[in-house]
């Protein structure tokens, strides 16, 4: 039983220290004293992109509706089934060529949230020019009243160098800010980390911090204890939970720093993005998972996979190179590797799905009140093809979604319909997307 005092604390709490400001979870003592039983759900969103395009036979659910059988490639999220949902048959033709030469893997990433055609920037006369992108609309309304508007994240360094054709400017983002305006994403932890709680400055100032103490929560301990002190047994409890968290991510970018020596001054962005792939996908997700947990942000996108990524993933037996896997050729062997890609990248994915689903949120859990898209703007890597688009969806947006099924779209179906009946499903108004036709059967996705 919580126990409710006539005073509540405002939902936007905050620790404050030493050139720190700290976010709180959401507690049982923000809710109105002797008011509402739960606090209203918060939808959030979050945008995961992986590029090379898929084998539809090991990626795509061989049944439909709520029954429908788990492909090797998303058997690794068996345990989050009833959160999933499952969109077959949707294309971007706006990744297509229309006469501007190669270019498929570019145009897929940048088609994939805006629906807009991307010309190769190096043409003569021919500008950057896309849309606003879907997590962007999303932002407007969702970012209004949080302290960071949206992230976006990357497990990869920018390249200008692997690249099929012309450009490699549109594989490093998916996110646009207006048809002129990229979203850069970042890759680094610590900044991530700094964006979202403070303590950023200088690089000389970042070092003689990680030299001292590098640690947010101390400089908050004597707040935190006067206000765990004034709260009920269950709020101590989820604050200690919490707590707990930001510290052990603190200590795992201060165990990555401390194995970069250098003996150079430091850059301004500091050193310490894990070496291993797994480490670092997985620390990126935890920060995100702060940032819904904490209310700082509601929208977040992530690069997963680059189009035309080279990463070779021997710690799951492929030592091959993404790209050059995904030209299967119908080769059994290239076609089974490729396949353990997917399903690791899933299996990712699910770690942030777990995680939000093991979080109390309002009356559910984080996941509940949220939706994660994972996918790409290419289908058939093997062939550059854009229909029939991988779309893996979990949570269940407060009750907007009817989750558990693999819902079969009209063959030729844009991708950017769903973006629209997304949207409108976190009340963003908008009369069209790219080359949308109009939002997706409602009767499917909706209770």
């Amino acid at each position: 039983m919580t126990f409710i005092t006539s005073k509540s604390l405002p939902r936007r709490t905050f620790l404050r220290g030493v050139g720190a400001t700290m976010a709180l979870p959401l507690l049982d003592a923000m809710f109105p004293a002797f008011g509402a039983d739960v606090a209203p759900g918060i939808p959030r969103l979050g945008f995961v992109y992986v590029g090379n395009g898929i084998v539809h036979r090991t990626f795509k659910p061989p049944s439909v509706g709520p029954r429908f059988e788990l492909s090797p490639v998303l058997a690794p999220l068996s345990s989050l089934r009833d959160q999933l949902t499952v969109i077959s048959g949707l294309d971007h033709k706006q990744a297509e060529n229309f006469g501007d030469g190669t270019g498929d893997h570019p145009r897929a990433s940048a088609a994939w949230l805006t629906g807009v055609h991307a010309w190769d920037r190096t043409r003569p006369g021919v500008e950057v020019k896309l849309a606003t992108s879907a997590d962007q609309l999303a932002a407007d309304v969702l970012g209004k009243s949080t302290p960071v508007r949206s992230l976006e994240l990357a497990v990869d360094t920018a390249t200008q160098s692997a690249c099929d054709a012309g450009d490699c400017f549109y594989v490093n983002t998916v996110s646009w800010r207006s048809e002129t305006t990229p979203n850069l994403t970042e890759n680094h932890p610590r900044i991530v980390f700094e964006r979202l709680f403070g303590d950023g400055g200088s690089s000389a100032e970042r070092l003689a911090r990680i030299r001292k103490t590098t640690s947010i929560l101390d400089s908050v301990r004597e707040e935190a204890t006067r206000l765990a002190a004034s709260v009920g047994a269950g709020d101590r409890s989820k604050l200690g939970e919490y707590l707990d968290s930001v510290r052990e991510i603190e200590q795992r970018i201060q165990g990555a720093e401390a194995n970069d020596h250098h003996s150079v001054a430091l850059p301004d962005r500091p050193t310490g993005i894990p070496a291993s792939f797994d480490e670092h996908t997985k620390l990126m997700f935890d920060l995100q998972l702060l940032a819904f947990q904490t209310d700082t942000t509601r929208v977040f996108s992530m690069i997963l996979a680059r189009e035309v990524s080279n990463r070779s993933y021997p710690q799951i037996g492929v030592p091959d190179q993404h790209h050059p896997v995904s030209h299967h050729r119908d080769d059994p062997g290239l076609i089974e590797k490729k396949t353990k890609i997917d399903a690791y990248h899933v299996s990712l994915l699910g770690y942030l799905a777990q995680k939000m689903q093991n979080t109390p949120d309002g009356d559910g859990t984080l996941l509940d009140q949220s939706l994660l898209m994972y996918g790409g703007g290419m289908g058939d890597g093997n062939l550059h093809r854009h229909s029939d688009l991988p779309c893996v969806l979990l949570g269940k947006l407060g009750g907007k979604i009817k989750s558990g099924q693999h819902v079969a779209c009209p063959a030729g179906t844009p991708m950017t319909n769903w973006l629209l009946t997304m949207l409108d499903k976190v009340g963003v108004e908008v009369a069209a997307i790219g080359d949308s036709t109009g939002p997706l059967d409602a009767s499917s996705l909706a209770i």
